[in-house]
């Protein structure tokens, strides 16, 4: 039995859906996306969480404070934002990363990135997400209200990563908008009250 034990892993390495230590908590999410680019670019546009805030769309700021470790501010549901020091605990240059938010976050969370060769297509991007949603269930239900659930702006966030790395900027609806009204003005309104 003693030889046995010094043979057993030192964790589970599982692929989080699939791991038997994980906090069963904790709200998991899988999401992924195409990204008509090579790995090692993608890769090192995530590797740099400055870079993030250009696609995440409810993230207010990441600061830079070593080569392992940003903090993070993320707008939640009802205008509150939330913070986090996240820690990269694993890294695998142009492969994976993997993160944990460290003791005391407002949101516990941590989760792996993938970026595995889709050859003429570019690279898979593969994000899993597990974290503790503020206020348990009901923060989660209300969050979903908000459309600040994790879920779905983690699948909104990769395909704005995938418009920004494959154009070089986001095209966004309250932009269009925006630029609609001051090119053509009264014009515009008059069209919509006929």
């Amino acid at each position: 039995m003693g030889q046995q034990e010094q043979f057993m892993p030192e964790r589970d390495d599982a692929p989080v859906t699939a791991a038997k230590d994980l906090d069963s908590d904790r709200a998991l999410l899988a999401e992924a996306v195409t990204i008509n680019r090579d790995p090692d670019d993608v890769y090192a546009f995530w590797r740099d969480p400055t870079n993030l805030v250009q696609v995440m769309e409810n993230v207010a700021a990441i600061e830079r404070i070593d080569d392992r470790r940003s903090r993070w501010t993320v707008k939640g549901p009802g205008g509150k934002d939330v913070c986090w020091v996240s820690v990269i605990t694993h890294d695998v240059p142009g492969e994976e990363l993997t993160w944990q938010s460290e003791e005391g976050a407002q949101v516990a969370n941590s989760g792996k990135v993938e970026f595995r060769d889709a050859g003429p297509r570019g690279t898979v991007v593969r994000a899993v997400i597990a974290y503790d949603p503020p206020g348990g269930a009901i923060g989660q239900l209300i969050a979903k209200l908000f459309q600040r659930e994790p879920r779905i702006q983690t699948r909104r966030d990769l395909h704005r990563l995938k418009q920004f790395l494959e154009t070089g900027e986001l095209a966004t609806s309250a932009r269009n908008r925006r630029i609609h009204e001051e090119r053509y003005g009264d014009e515009s309104q008059a069209e919509k009250q006929a």
